[in-house]
């Protein structure tokens, strides 16, 4: 069994390091909001006041927080992770969604510091997180990869690698910002839908059902129509933006147009300016509708 070091226990982070406690790691925490790991800390974990303090010993330290702001914090300056004293050769694996030109950069810092670096973005909802049924979206050496997955496995049922380090981040950039078209493409057809005189429940169903359904289709018809957007909160419409925003930002870079990621963007970008950045991505059916509903 390892020390593993657990940086962000939010909605995914929780779930992800009571799996580690599960296997029988010695896992120590830290939160921002200290008292969001009183649940990890009764089922075992020890909570630190730092990063730095955290990874104290550690042999793989974990992050999991929302956006680059936070990733930099929890990994560098003086109370950073990077400064603490770990053990030699010990993994860094960043499972937060954040920019490719991050973790490019965090990598180097990573790798000045001895630590072999995994970029490995996740794909799943806090449920899967709790229960092990993440899928890993991995950039890394193959080398320090195969090492690490028996790390890995009690979060996963899939890992996926696809080339070095930012590749996983570039592959998950890709799928949300394909996800948050797909999620302002729903709200816009449930819309129509509803100023066409068409009963919600049955244009959900059928479209669950049809050829233009995915995942996210089936999630955000059911999610939307239901109307519950302050609580059981999966992904918030700041993360949404957030998403969408760092996932143009590669499209940008790589030199294609993304004319409907940069239209999604713009569409949360209102959601959040209109003040529901903490409530749920699916608050954008109520945008559609104006302010006299939402």
């Amino acid at each position: 069994m390892a020390r593993i070091a657990f940086l962000g226990v939010g909605r995914m982070g929780a779930g992800m390091a009571a799996r580690m406690l599960g296997a029988g790691h010695e896992v120590s925490v830290f939160n921002r909001t200290p008292e969001k790991a009183a649940g990890l800390v009764t089922a075992g974990a020890t909570l630190a006041a730092t990063p730095r303090e955290a990874a104290h010993g550690a042999e793989a330290i974990f992050a999991m927080v929302a956006d680059d702001d936070a990733s930099r914090a929890a990994w560098l300056g003086a109370d950073g992770a990077l400064a603490g004293e770990y053990v030699p050769d010990a993994f860094a694996v960043e499972f937060s969604t954040v920019s490719r030109r991050w973790v490019l950069e965090l990598a180097k810092h990573a790798a000045a510091h001895g630590i072999r670096y995994l970029d490995s973005p996740v794909t799943g909802l806090p449920d899967a997180a709790a229960a092990g049924r993440l899928t890993l979206f991995i950039g890394a050496d193959p080398t320090h990869l195969d090492m690490a997955r028996p790390l890995l496995a009690p979060l996963c049922t899939d890992i996926v690698h696809f080339g070095a380090v930012g590749a996983g981040t570039s592959y998950k950039l890709i799928q949300n910002l394909l996800g948050s078209i797909q999620i302002a493409a729903t709200a816009e057809a449930l819309r129509t839908a509803e100023l066409a005189g068409l009963d919600l429940a049955v244009v959900t169903d059928t479209l669950s059902r049809g050829g233009a359904a995915s995942p996210t289709v089936v999630r955000m018809c059911r999610e939307m129509t239901g109307g519950v957007h302050d609580r059981d909160i999966a992904f918030t419409a700041a993360l949404r933006l957030k998403d969408t925003r760092i996932g143009v930002e590669l499209a940008d870079a790589v030199g294609t147009p993304a004319a409907l990621g940069h239209t999604a963007e713009q569409i949360f970008q209102r959601l959040v300016a209109g003040g529901h950045g903490d409530l749920s991505e699916t608050k954008l059916i109520d945008l559609l509708r104006g302010p006299a509903v939402g």
